[in-house]
């Protein structure tokens, strides 16, 4: 009874639950604004709240990031703008689905989805907190190299119809997400002597003018083309539909959950691998993925909700930061005179199941303030292009300086924007892209990582992979994902299909 009376505190005081309230419904709409990321809102929020109680402080971040990590699915399908890098994978099927007039439904789809999604996260962090993290803290960098080699495999997935041109469009998101400074022996990488690249390139700018600039661009082509009237039959989808893909939905909830619960990694990896899975497990969706596949809005949006759970896992039990949100609430926490960790779960457990309260109650706001407002929201898309075009590229810009409060930011969004039209032009998605460069620092890192702890021996490093039983099973996946992209496998596969039909 002890536990339930805490995680109804946030229900039960009417300060708490406004706070909670205001904070999803700001989280909403900040995440929907490309380049005002959920982190920074977090980390503005600690300098108001230092001198509030530690409670109505978590409330109103829990809040901000629950909505947040769901906002940016809204400009994603809307505009195909992804107001966060978790809504890459959404922007896919969602946006086709906006231009097929189908823009009320995906929201609806991406809104009840991110909800159920939320409330696995939440459950797992609830009653497997510690069981989690046990299995979190396991993994060496050798296991998060073999993360994101992993993940640099989606490429596959997100590259349409020409696997070579989602190869070259993964190594150029690399190579941009290499530029500046080595993490380690601070060399200079692709700076070719200029101070401006020695920060490196915005991942924000890219993303904004890969998705925004570029689909501006590509709107001038049907200028004159009248706008797809949307069709609001219903929002939210009928129990069946729920139905259908529940099995996907817990699936994808499981890679959220593990994902968000390893420290450094997030919502946007768990997302890319969540829609990759949702591509090999589905065998003959209504629509292709890529135009507009409902299974392509299910599965991302159901694991970066997860990975919010996730997220608080090693934080509540460890101290160890999910990922960037959660390391700025450790600060607070710090603040507030609180010390996230094994202690505080024995000596304050009230505080954790407080915050497993929170988290559910944002959850419910996210629901409801993400089914509200939706025919007004799908105006924009029928809004005429002389119009639709001009706010693109004004959210594009004002996303892009929000960042770091820079033009130099904004001259590489208008740059990538160009490049991402001619290659959108000529055939070549942008997904790998975007891949490349949120993976580049992940591989980068844990590389150096691995080799310095072995030794600086590459056998040795093998060697690690091989005995550990976490490496071998990463290995094994890398290994088996990599033979099932190759064209020996399709041909295996068509070669066999004739026996098994005799």
């Amino acid at each position: 009874m002890d536990i339930l009376a805490q995680i109804l505190v946030p229900f039960l005081h009417i300060k708490l639950l406004a706070l909670v309230a205001a904070g999803t419904f700001a989280g909403i709409y900040i995440g929907a604004i490309p380049g005002l990321s959920v982190t920074m809102a977090v980390s503005i929020l600690i300098s108001f709240t230092f001198s509030w109680d530690v409670l109505p402080a978590l409330s109103l971040m829990i809040g901000i990031y629950m909505g947040g990590v769901y906002g940016g699915s809204r400009t994603a399908i809307l505009l195909n703008i992804p107001g966060a890098p978790s809504a890459i994978a959404t922007a896919m099927d969602g946006f086709p689905m906006a231009k097929r007039g189908e823009a009320g439904e995906a929201i609806g789809i991406t809104t009840v989805m991110s909800f159920f999604g939320g409330l696995v996260g939440i459950l797992v962090l609830a009653m497997a907190a510690p069981s989690v993290s046990a299995f979190a803290i396991k993994f060496q960098p050798r296991d998060y190299m073999l993360l994101a080699v992993l993940g640099i495999l989606l490429v596959g997935s997100l590259s349409g119809d020409s696997l070579i041109k989602g190869i070259f469009a993964g190594a150029m998101g690399l190579m941009i997400g290499s530029v500046g400074l080595d993490p380690l022996t601070m060399a200079q990488r692709f700076t070719f002597g200029a101070p401006v690249l020695m920060g490196g390139i915005s991942f924000i700018a890219v993303m904004i003018g890969m998705f925004g600039v570029s689909e501006a661009l590509m709107q001038l082509h049907s200028v004159n083309t009248p706008a797809v009237r949307q069709v609001i039959k219903r929002i939210v989808p009928s129990f069946g539909t729920i139905r259908k893909y529940l099995p996907l939905s817990l699936q994808s909830s499981a890679i959220g959950v593990i994902i968000g619960a390893l420290p450094g990694t997030g919502g946007d990896i768990a997302a890319l691998m969540a829609y990759d899975h949702a591509k090999r497990i589905t065998k003959n969706p209504e629509v292709p993925f890529g135009e507009g596949a409902k299974e392509g809005l299910v599965a991302p949006e159901t694991a970066n909700n997860a990975a919010v759970g996730g997220a608080f896992i090693p934080m509540m039990t460890l101290g160890i930061p999910g990922d960037s949100v959660t390391a700025i609430m450790i600060g607070a926490l710090f603040i507030h005179g609180l010390n996230p960790g094994p202690l505080l779960m024995v000596q304050q457990p009230d505080m954790f199941w407080f915050i497993v309260g929170a988290l559910i109650l944002a959850n419910f706001f996210m629901l409801i303030f993400g089914l509200t407002g939706i025919k007004i929201f799908v105006k924009i898309v029928e809004m005429p292009r002389t119009v639709l075009i001009p706010l693109i590229l004004l959210l594009s810009i004002v996303g892009a300086y929000a960042v770091n409060n820079s033009l130099t930011d904004v001259y590489w969004m208008l740059g990538f924007g160009v490049l991402g039209y001619f290659m959108r032009l000529y055939g070549y998605s942008l997904g790998p892209v975007i891949l490349g460069v949120i993976l580049s620092r992940l591989l980068d890192d844990n590389w150096r990582r691995a080799i310095i702890s072995d030794q600086e021996s590459l056998p040795l490093l093998f060697k690690g992979i091989l005995t550990s039983p976490l490496s071998l099973v990463l290995f094994a996946s890398v290994v088996l994902i990599f033979i099932s992209k190759t064209p020996l496998w399709t041909w295996m596969k068509r070669s066999l299909r004739p026996t098994a039909q005799n």
